[in-house]
């Protein structure tokens, strides 16, 4: 009975979210075992907000797991290192002090993360107070830690928790009955530089313009979800006049122009847009005109905040994208992404989405009041039929 019911509630849902599917075809190349498929204008107009309704499938219709990719990280990293000189070795109370000083003096700040120490001294275990100087006079208590030799196990850096600039550095043990001495004592500066660069593509849309009320308007088409970096006006007017976009209660404003007086060319035509969400299938973009003639607009040129869609895959097979399968659903979750940092490290193999399908436009339309309320009357009525059904077989049984 159970099965029967499930039967029933999947024919209501379907009748009220009809499934439907658009799609693009990604050929398989490449020796690599990963692939990077950028997603195009199209698939973001017409898949979810957030892309939660993509999915990939092999030949054989399973889902295939993937990774969205918004940008390229690299990171460099440089590394000084300075040469200290033992100056003074002595005990004083239970303690016993190393003084050390830069073997070079230098006319700039000697900027340091960390003090490496060499050593022929095995099996001890030291805790270490750091002091620093920049006249062997007056120390200040920089931290402590701990340096160690015991068995294969080593520790024989010290790592500041904020660079330091002294040019003295004295190191405080407990006592030193073990003799211990440093071959080299050296200030280690490393530096890792960080550059994440976004993907950034662009194209020419469709547009049309309108003018009133001195104000030209220019419609630009298929921007719908797109995370809008600019828009370029081509034109070949004269012009300096003001271009806002309105997106809701906030206005992006700028003055733009193309001038060309004594010779000299000053042009700028470029309205930034910060990753602006369209939500709309078009995106207006106003001139303000006030008294001056409507400026000749020959194209625009839209640059968006791009995606790949990465995942393995081998052989030369064809592989589905879909989109729009579900918009009301979560987006799938696949391991993939735990480890996704190394995998863009590694080669991948770029490929490129054909043979765009998309479902017909019946299906995609949004379904008045009262062809919902048609529906829900229409699944009432079959789930009351479909009840009294099972109770007449269950009756017939007894």
């Amino acid at each position: 009975m159970k099965n029967r019911i499930k039967f029933f509630l999947l024919l209501a849902g379907m009748a009220i979210f009809p499934l439907f599917s658009h799609e693009a075809e990604i050929e398989i190349k490449g020796d690599n075992t990963y692939k990077a498929v950028r997603l195009t204008p199209q698939i973001y107009n017409m898949a979810h907000r957030n892309l939660s309704d993509l999915l990939i499938k092999d030949p054989d219709g399973e889902n295939v797991p993937y990774f969205i990719n918004s940008s390229l990280k690299k990171t460099e990293t440089s590394r000084e290192t300075y040469s200290m000189r033992l100056i003074n070795s002595y005990t004083k109370d239970e303690y016993f002090f190393f003084d050390y000083r830069l073997l070079y003096q230098r006319s700039s700040d000697t900027i340091a993360t960390s003090i490496e120490f060499t050593t022929r001294n095995t099996g001890f275990a030291k805790q270490v107070d750091v002091f620093g100087s920049y006249d062997n006079i007056y120390w200040e208590f920089v931290q402590r830690d701990n340096l160690y030799v015991v068995d294969s196990k080593s520790k024989l850096e010290i790592e500041f928790s904020r660079p330091q600039k002294y040019t003295h550095y004295r190191f405080r043990l407990a006592n030193n009955q073990e003799r211990i001495s440093f071959l080299t004592v050296n200030l280690v500066y490393n530096l890792e530089l960080s550059e994440e660069t976004y993907f950034i593509e662009s194209f020419t849309p469709d547009f049309s313009v309108e003018s009133e009320d001195r104000i030209t308007k220019i419609n630009v088409e298929g921007l719908k979800n797109l995370r809008l970096c600019d828009i370029t006006i081509e034109t070949d007017s004269m012009f300096i006049r003001n271009v806002r976009a309105l997106r809701g209660s906030r206005t992006i404003e700028k003055e733009l122009y193309n001038l060309s007086i004594n010779g000299e060319s000053y042009m700028d035509t470029t309205l930034p847009l910060n990753r602006e969400i369209s939500a709309d299938e078009v995106f207006t973009v106003s001139v303000i005109d006030a008294d001056d003639k409507p400026i000749n607009i020959k194209s625009v040129i839209v640059r968006y905040y791009a995606d790949d869609i990465v995942f393995a895959a081998g052989g030369q097979e064809i592989f589905t994208l879909e989109f729009g399968v579900n918009m009301t659903g979560t987006a799938p979750v696949y391991d993939i992404k735990r480890y996704m940092n190394e995998i863009i490290k590694g080669p991948v193999d770029r490929l490129e989405l054909s043979s765009l399908t998309f479902a017909d436009a019946p299906e995609r339309k949004v379904l008045t009041f009262n062809k919902i309320v048609f529906n829900a009357v229409v699944i009432i009525i079959a789930l009351m039929l479909g009840v009294l059904i099972l109770l007449k077989l269950k009756r017939s049984k007894s």
